[in-house]
């Protein structure tokens, strides 16, 4: 049997633009908004911080 991976992707909505992009969970740098420019996601050794909505998990 194949094991499900624990990491995904995930749809998060910009706080100050409102900018949709899908960024990874467990993001090893900082990830930036495409539109504005601001901090979506932060790195913290495991699971990023999200700064934002998350509006739903790709699969």
């Amino acid at each position: 049997m194949i094991p499900k991976p624990t990491s995904r992707f995930l749809r998060v909505k910009c706080e100050d633009c409102g900018n949709e992009q899908v960024v990874f969970d467990r993001a090893a740098s900082v990830v930036l908004c495409q539109v504005c420019g601001a901090t979506v996601a932060k790195p913290t050794g495991g699971k990023a911080a999200i700064r934002g909505e998350i509006l739903g998990v790709l699969e």
